[in-house]
């Protein structure tokens, strides 16, 4: 999927747009970073990481995994430093009004596949 593809399923909006044209393929969802280090693997560069966890924390943990997209659910929105980080790190940031339940099964039935 691309990154338009995925803002539009979830009526999301771009906060932080690098590359809107990148790949997506695999979608890992979580609020505790712990869990990401521990499961995300492989195939970082594909991946959309799912999280309601809004700050600093999830932009660091997207750079470490190689991870090159976030998406915000609930609406939550990063703060202008957060932004400029996301920025800096060439990370991709969206944000969605949806729970992450319904993110996930939307973009699920799109074709998205776990990691």
């Amino acid at each position: 999927m691309k990154l338009n593809d995925i803002i539009e399923a979830v009526h999301g909006e771009w906060l932080v747009c690098c590359d809107s044209e990148c790949e997506i393929n695999y979608g890992f969802s979580s609020d505790l970073m712990s869990d990401a280090l521990a499961l995300i693997q492989q195939y970082s560069e594909e991946t959309v990481l799912i999280t309601g966890l809004c700050n600093s924390q999830s932009i660091r943990t997207a750079d470490m995994l190689d991870i090159h997209t976030i998406l915000i659910v609930r609406g939550k929105k990063y703060n202008e430093e957060e932004i400029a980080l996301a920025k800096e790190m060439k990370i991709n940031v969206m944000t969605t009004p949806l729970t992450m339940f319904e993110t996930c099964g939307i973009l699920h039935a799109k074709g998205l596949k776990s990691v």
